[in-house]
Protein backbone atom coordinates (compact mmCIF):
# COMPACT_ATOMS: atom_id res chain seq x y z
CA UNK A 1 0.00 0.00 0.00
CA UNK A 2 1.29 3.56 -1.42
CA UNK A 3 1.53 6.44 1.35
CA UNK A 4 -1.66 8.15 -0.63
CA UNK A 5 -3.73 4.99 -0.47
CA UNK A 6 -2.51 5.22 3.23
CA UNK A 7 -3.49 8.82 3.37
CA UNK A 8 -7.19 8.18 2.00
CA UNK A 9 -7.95 5.43 4.58
CA UNK A 10 -6.88 7.54 7.78
CA UNK A 11 -9.06 10.21 6.40
CA UNK A 12 -12.29 8.28 5.38
CA UNK A 13 -12.09 6.63 8.70
CA UNK A 14 -11.62 10.21 10.29
CA UNK A 15 -14.71 11.85 8.82
CA UNK A 16 -16.81 8.96 9.71
CA UNK A 17 -15.94 9.33 13.22
CA UNK A 18 -17.28 12.94 12.56
CA UNK A 19 -20.09 11.91 10.96
CA UNK A 20 -20.87 9.50 13.74
CA UNK A 21 -20.82 12.55 16.27
CA UNK A 22 -22.92 15.11 13.45
CA UNK A 23 -25.62 12.26 13.36
CA UNK A 24 -25.81 11.58 17.21
CA UNK A 25 -26.18 15.41 17.73
CA UNK A 26 -28.61 15.87 15.16
CA UNK A 27 -31.20 12.84 16.77
CA UNK A 28 -30.66 11.12 13.12
CA UNK A 29 -30.83 7.12 14.65
CA UNK A 30 -31.52 5.56 11.08
CA UNK A 31 -28.09 7.82 9.87
CA UNK A 32 -25.96 6.94 12.86
CA UNK A 33 -26.85 3.05 12.64
CA UNK A 34 -26.15 3.57 8.46
CA UNK A 35 -22.89 3.95 9.34
CA UNK A 36 -22.26 0.44 10.91
CA UNK A 37 -21.99 -2.92 9.30
CA UNK A 38 -25.21 -4.33 9.27
CA UNK A 39 -23.80 -6.97 11.91
CA UNK A 40 -21.86 -3.69 13.61
CA UNK A 41 -21.63 -3.32 17.73
CA UNK A 42 -21.60 -0.65 19.66
CA UNK A 43 -21.14 -0.59 22.95
CA UNK A 44 -22.22 2.19 24.90
CA UNK A 45 -20.44 2.91 28.50
CA UNK A 46 -22.78 1.61 31.23
CA UNK A 47 -24.97 -0.32 28.96
CA UNK A 48 -24.94 -3.52 26.83
CA UNK A 49 -23.53 -3.82 23.63
CA UNK A 50 -25.89 -2.63 20.63
CA UNK A 51 -25.43 -5.68 17.48
CA UNK A 52 -27.08 -4.61 14.22
CA UNK A 53 -28.18 -1.34 12.64
CA UNK A 54 -31.67 -2.16 13.70
CA UNK A 55 -30.84 -2.06 17.60
CA UNK A 56 -28.49 0.56 17.77
CA UNK A 57 -31.17 2.64 15.59
CA UNK A 58 -33.69 1.08 18.34
CA UNK A 59 -31.37 2.52 21.03
CA UNK A 60 -30.65 5.66 19.57
CA UNK A 61 -34.75 6.49 19.13
CA UNK A 62 -35.79 6.47 22.54
CA UNK A 63 -33.61 9.21 23.44
CA UNK A 64 -36.20 12.18 24.60
CA UNK A 65 -36.78 14.74 21.78
CA UNK A 66 -36.00 17.21 24.18
CA UNK A 67 -31.99 16.07 24.73
CA UNK A 68 -29.45 18.10 23.23
CA UNK A 69 -26.01 16.96 22.92
CA UNK A 70 -22.80 18.29 21.56
CA UNK A 71 -19.77 15.54 21.04
CA UNK A 72 -16.14 17.39 20.43
CA UNK A 73 -14.58 14.57 19.07
CA UNK A 74 -10.67 15.27 18.48
CA UNK A 75 -6.87 13.24 18.50
CA UNK A 76 -8.39 10.98 16.32
CA UNK A 77 -5.40 8.63 15.47
CA UNK A 78 -6.21 6.03 12.76
CA UNK A 79 -4.05 2.89 12.50
CA UNK A 80 -4.42 0.77 8.98
CA UNK A 81 -4.13 -2.60 9.03
CA UNK A 82 -5.03 -3.42 5.36
CA UNK A 83 -6.67 -1.62 1.99
CA UNK A 84 -9.98 -2.90 3.81
CA UNK A 85 -9.21 -2.78 7.72
CA UNK A 86 -8.30 -0.12 10.12
CA UNK A 87 -9.02 0.73 13.54
CA UNK A 88 -9.17 4.38 15.40
CA UNK A 89 -8.73 6.11 18.92
CA UNK A 90 -10.41 9.04 19.72
CA UNK A 91 -10.98 11.66 22.73
CA UNK A 92 -14.51 13.06 22.75
CA UNK A 93 -15.78 15.24 25.38
CA UNK A 94 -20.11 15.38 25.72
CA UNK A 95 -21.89 18.37 26.66
CA UNK A 96 -25.90 17.68 27.48
CA UNK A 97 -28.70 20.14 27.61
CA UNK A 98 -32.36 20.34 27.04
CA UNK A 99 -34.81 22.24 25.06
CA UNK A 100 -36.97 22.63 28.06
CA UNK A 101 -34.44 25.24 29.18
CA UNK A 102 -35.02 28.74 27.76
CA UNK A 103 -32.48 29.41 25.42
CA UNK A 104 -30.77 32.68 25.85
CA UNK A 105 -28.21 34.85 24.46
CA UNK A 106 -24.97 32.40 25.72
CA UNK A 107 -27.61 29.19 24.66
CA UNK A 108 -28.98 26.82 27.40
CA UNK A 109 -27.61 25.61 30.44
CA UNK A 110 -25.78 22.54 30.27
CA UNK A 111 -27.66 19.73 32.34
CA UNK A 112 -26.10 16.40 33.86
CA UNK A 113 -22.35 15.61 33.88
CA UNK A 114 -20.39 17.32 30.82
CA UNK A 115 -17.92 13.98 29.98
CA UNK A 116 -14.67 13.07 29.00
CA UNK A 117 -14.01 10.22 27.13
CA UNK A 118 -12.83 7.95 24.30
CA UNK A 119 -13.66 6.24 21.51
CA UNK A 120 -11.87 2.65 20.29
CA UNK A 121 -13.48 2.21 16.77
CA UNK A 122 -12.56 -0.68 14.27
CA UNK A 123 -13.27 -0.35 10.28
CA UNK A 124 -13.82 -2.19 7.76
CA UNK A 125 -14.58 -1.21 4.15
CA UNK A 126 -17.67 -2.55 2.79
CA UNK A 127 -19.84 -2.31 -0.66
CA UNK A 128 -20.81 0.90 0.89
CA UNK A 129 -18.01 2.29 2.18
CA UNK A 130 -15.82 2.79 4.68
CA UNK A 131 -17.96 1.39 7.80
CA UNK A 132 -18.22 0.54 11.77
CA UNK A 133 -17.23 -2.83 12.82
CA UNK A 134 -17.04 -1.82 15.80
CA UNK A 135 -17.43 0.83 18.67
CA UNK A 136 -16.19 0.76 22.31
CA UNK A 137 -17.03 4.15 24.28
CA UNK A 138 -15.72 4.69 27.63
CA UNK A 139 -15.67 7.61 29.52
CA UNK A 140 -13.33 8.70 31.68
CA UNK A 141 -13.95 12.43 33.53
CA UNK A 142 -16.92 13.97 34.32
CA UNK A 143 -18.08 17.38 35.71
CA UNK A 144 -21.16 17.90 37.28
CA UNK A 145 -23.38 20.82 36.02
CA UNK A 146 -26.47 22.09 36.65
CA UNK A 147 -29.53 20.15 37.67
Amino acid sequence: MDALQRLLIQEACRELVLRAAERADAHDPTGLAALFLPDGVLRRPGGGALVGRAAIEQAYAQRPSTRITRHLVTNTLVEVASATEASARSRVMLWAGSTDDADGPQGRPLRGPQLVGEFADRFTLSAEGWRFASRDASFVLAAHWGP
